[in-house]
């Protein structure tokens, strides 16, 4: 995501590349309780994803830092992960959206209060 992300101009960039590093999180947490120093893992992590397409089941083992969860047939159930990513996001784009409604002033009251020489407060 954060390599597509460089490929979007606008803010969209910067969602995608923070939604990218909020993904981060799981491997990061994993290692810190597995007892492994996080960033290094993270920094292989990152390295070996990039370099290869074959190295995409690359993932935090607990015994040996890295190592490839397809071939040491660690299969986790996909659509658990994929529905609780998207419940997350989807709670997160409603947080936002409500805040955003508090925010903004009605038009009503926005005008109101321009002819009245007063001040929106919140």
């Amino acid at each position: 995501m954060r390599e597509k992300s460089k490929e979007i101009e606008g803010k969209e960039q910067l969602v995608i590349s923070a939604f990218a590093r909020a993904l981060e999180i799981i491997p990061k947490t994993l290692a810190e309780n597995a007892g492994l120093d996080s960033i290094e893992i993270l920094n292989k992590l990152r390295k070996l994803h990039n370099e290869s397409n074959d190295n995409k089941y690359i993932g935090v083992d607990v015994d040996e830092g890295l190592n490839d969860n397809y071939l040491n047939k660690v299969w986790e159930p996909a659509i658990s992960k994929i529905h609780s990513i998207s419940s997350a996001t989807e709670g997160t784009c409603l947080i936002l959206s409500v805040d955003q409604t508090i925010k903004a002033p009605k038009p009503d009251q926005d005008t109101k209060m321009k002819k009245k020489g007063g001040s929106r407060r919140m």
